[in-house]
């Protein structure tokens, strides 16, 4: 799809820097930027998937749900333990 878009100097002048330097043009430095800009605003739930297993290698936590409890209650996670 071709269209037609208004876009300031000084923002047409950034991106034609951005596309020189990553050895683009400046179409495709526009494409990757609707693309990106679709993903981070899209109503599903990937940030989900993708956030899944960030602490699985953390040692220090021990039982995630104890740790949130502690962490709720205001006090050091497994002090009474």
């Amino acid at each position: 799809m071709r269209t037609l878009v208004d876009i300031p100097d000084e923002d047409i002048e950034k991106l034609d820097a951005l596309a020189k330097r990553h050895g683009k043009s400046r179409a495709a430095e526009i494409r990757e930027a609707i693309r990106m800009h679709l993903v981070q605003n899209a109503d599903n739930k990937d940030w989900i998937r993708r956030g899944a297993g960030y602490w699985k290698h953390r040692s220090d936590i021990g039982d995630a749900v104890e740790y949130q409890r502690a962490l709720r209650e205001d006090r050091t996670p497994y002090e009474d333990l």
